[in-house]
């Protein structure tokens, strides 16, 4: 395994579970060496680094790697919190805990079998209601407040967000037509950030041997 100054991140651009990743990244200000892959064609040093050969995969200068995108938020956050993204009294972090594992479990489930389920199929539209059963409560949520949590984004909101959008992109103009003004609120104000752009920014597929990529870019 190739050993770097910087951590390695071998992510896809529209991957949520890279996205929110890159996300923690950028804001808590960790450069890394990108590697953009093809997910039909992955390299072998991706295969190498974890064996469940999934994006993103995070190798650090002293080879250890960590392979699951919550724990690279974690990992960023634990060099710095600039934003105060990690709730500190138990409440907070148990509801923080709940509101991921049901995202990452039954939302994720419903989510990719609406979306590559026939469009107006029973199927999809059977997985469409049980994820509006998961999205109704987080909308009740927003509706008095900016996030998730209360008035500032934490980590919760960025581990849900990218996730979210990919529903709602499924069928947006059902989504935009749903009474959830708090959710279309906040995801609106996401995807029209600055950071978001930062995150979704376009790189060429990584092949061994090309010059290396850094993330985050500075600015413009």
């Amino acid at each position: 395994m190739t050993v770097s100054a910087l951590p390695i991140l071998y992510s896809f651009r529209r991957c949520p579970y890279a996205m929110r990743a890159r996300h923690a990244l950028l804001v808590t200000g960790q450069q890394v060496e990108i590697r953009e892959v093809v997910l039909r064609d992955k390299p072998p040093q991706l295969h190498e680094a974890s064996q469940k050969a999934t994006v993103p995969v995070l190798v650090l200068p002293d080879g250890s790697v960590i392979d699951e995108s919550i724990d690279i938020i974690d990992w960023a956050l634990e060099q710095a919190d600039p934003e105060g993204w990690r709730p500190t009294d138990p409440a907070s972090v148990a509801e923080t805990d709940a509101l991921v594992t049901r995202n990452d479990g039954p939302f994720k489930h419903h989510l990719d079998r609406y979306k590559y389920s026939e469009r107006g199929s029973a199927v999809s539209l059977s997985h469409r209601a049980e994820a509006e059963e998961i999205l109704a409560p987080l909308d009740a949520r927003l509706q008095g407040q900016d996030h998730l949590l209360g008035g500032s984004r934490t980590r919760v909101d960025v581990a849900l967000l990218p996730f979210v959008r990919q529903f709602a992109n499924a069928d947006r103009r059902w989504f935009d037509a749903m009474p959830w003004t708090g959710l279309q609120r906040w995801l609106r104000d996401y995807t029209d950030s600055a950071a978001f752009a930062r995150v979704m920014v376009k790189l060429p597929r990584w092949t061994a041997g090309d010059a290396p990529r850094f993330f985050p870019e500075a600015p413009s």
